[in-house]
């Protein structure tokens, strides 16, 4: 018993002007895949210390940020979570650190956090 398959060709109505290539099929990364989405990535957690929360007397606040941040992104999404005015945003990228304890050896994984400075009179709650 054999099996017949009908193949008609494509018509011009039905081909696109514009080829799509999917990004695995390309062989590029998509500009997406590494960058967080704006407000819900960007800011991972506050960076809570004895220094930060001297810090915060003087409207600096410290979050720690995912990878592939940049200060606009800290701006808006600190802006549209807490209600505030930014001033200034420094991005700073601590280093993974080598541990040892006995004979193993292991890392201390590297921070990347953001120095946020909002306008006077304003304030974050962080709890």
């Amino acid at each position: 018993m054999k099996h017949t398959v009908q193949v008609t060709p494509a018509t011009d109505a039905a081909q696109s002007d514009v080829p799509i290539q999917d990004a695995k099929q390309s062989g590029k990364r998509s500009e997406e895949s590494h960058v967080p989405s704006l407000v819900t990535g960007v800011l991972r957690r506050p960076h809570i210390t004895e220094k930060t929360s001297n810090a915060a007397k003087e409207n600096k606040y410290v979050f720690a940020i995912a990878a592939g941040v940049n200060k606009p992104m800290v701006t808006h999404a600190v802006e549209s979570r807490y209600n505030v005015s930014v001033e200034t945003v420094n991005i700073v990228n601590l280093p993974s650190k080598k541990r040892m304890r006995g004979r193993q050896i292991g890392w201390k994984q590297g921070l990347r956090k953001a120095i946020v400075q909002v306008k006077e009179g304003q304030t974050i709650e962080i709890q």
